[in-house]
């Protein structure tokens, strides 16, 4: 992938920097694999504003995607590579062979129109786009789009750039090492697909102006040391303050760094934290 700069022709324009994205569809998705997708603007159930700073946005359809593969054994051919406004990640359209079924997966970096991926419980090519269980994957191997349980379809390295890598087995479980360090274990039937997630130039885009992170439905956010006491516990003071020395959400609950994750029965497959790499640099 590469990135696009502009020359600024407007004021929006300076500094602007954008994934190129002159080798997707233009047109739109494919209309069967679509759904209706309500905008909740943060608030929840009873109308109360429960995620801050969302809202507006353009109008969106969701892209139904296929994250199971649970058609095995058919090749399908890639019709096409296409932009999806509800992830960072690009997606591919594929055809299968015989009935000529479509399905949108997630693309992987360096898979293109013409290519042919297949999904199976025995072991495959280890080429992009292709999906298999953890089992009969070889062990170095980089992968997206990962099982945490059996069927239930990948939840582990879908956005733009990420991918884990298989480095061994034990017992009936795979062990994965993840983009952020961490290293834990999977059942070995959950099913992985190879390859890294494509846009993985999406983290050094430059969107040049405030209008363009509304256009994705983000609305502006206010420096809790820009405000008054009464609005923020960082407001106030003579001058221009840094906040205090521990920085506290609006409501007074510790953040930066302040670890949020409970005690989770999923905590025993964790084999090492992501956080041990920060302990190191200290």
């Amino acid at each position: 992938m590469a990135l696009k700069s502009y020359k600024p022709i407007t004021p929006g324009q300076r500094g602007l920097i954008l994934v190129d994205r002159s080798h997707l569809h233009k047109g739109g998705p494919v209309k069967g694999l679509t759904k209706g997708l309500t905008k909740s603007g943060g608030r929840n159930n009873a109308g109360r504003i429960t995620a801050r700073h969302r809202g507006g946005g353009h109008k969106r359809s969701y892209r139904v995607i296929d994250f199971k593969r649970a058609r095995k054994d058919v090749p399908a051919k890639v019709v096409r590579l296409e932009h999806d406004p509800n992830r960072t990640a690009f997606i591919a359209l594929i055809e299968y062979e015989g009935d000529g079924e479509l399905a949108y997966i997630i693309a992987p970096q360096r898979l293109q129109p013409g290519d042919v991926v297949m999904a199976s419980d025995k072991q495959l090519d280890v080429q992009p786009g292709n999906a298999m269980p953890l089992s009969e994957i070889p062990i170095g191997t980089i992968i997206h789009n990962i099982e945490m349980k059996p069927g239930k379809g990948g939840q582990i390295a879908r956005a733009a750039g990420t991918y884990a890598q298989l480095v061994g087995r034990d017992a009936g479980y795979a062990m994965l090492r993840l983009k952020s360090g961490e290293v834990r274990m999977v059942r070995a039937e959950c099913m992985a697909t190879v390859g890294a997630v494509s846009n993985s130039d999406n983290m050094n885009q430059n969107l040049g102006k405030a209008g363009r992170n509304r256009w994705k439905g983000r609305r502006p956010q206010t420096r809790g040391v820009a405000m008054n006491p009464v609005d923020h516990p960082h407001g106030g003071g003579e001058g221009r303050t840094s906040g205090g020395r521990h920085p506290v959400t609006p409501w007074g609950k510790p953040t930066k760094g302040m670890r949020t994750r409970g005690k989770k029965p999923s905590d025993r497959l964790i084999v090492r934290s992501r956080h041990l790499r920060k302990k190191k640099r200290r």
